[in-house]
């Protein structure tokens, strides 16, 4: 089992439709199977998201935030880790959005090593 615990993530690319982008970070937390993690940054002022860790490492999430407009957007995703040669994590995001207009896109977020760690 992958250990997100104190990791935090940047995104690497991500669909036209979809929101977070490079200012976004992600700082995940872990207890077993379960993963969370609060996000902010460029057009996302505040969110929060949610997942179960499946058997083959993938994160089965559901996420929210709310916007610089001051909307409320929700949506789904599906994360498959990579873990590259240097021991960071990568992971290749399938997500769909449950509010708005319900498109679906795909992004990749990479771990980042903090210089305070």
């Amino acid at each position: 089992m992958l250990n997100f615990h104190k990791k935090i993530f940047r995104s690497f690319s991500n669909s036209a439709n979809g929101e977070v982008g490079e200012e976004t970070l992600f700082y995940y937390s872990q207890t077993g199977n379960v993963v969370w993690a609060e996000y902010a940054g460029g057009v996302i002022v505040k969110g929060f998201l949610i997942a179960k860790m499946l058997d083959n490492n993938v994160l089965d999430m559901r996420y929210e935030h709310i916007n610089q407009a001051g909307e409320l957007m929700t949506g789904k995703c599906h994360s498959t880790p990579e873990v590259l040669p240097d021991g960071r994590i990568r992971l290749y995001e399938k997500w769909q959005w449950t509010s708005g207009d319900l498109s679906s896109g795909e992004s990749i977020v990479e771990e980042i090593i903090s210089k305070t760690s």
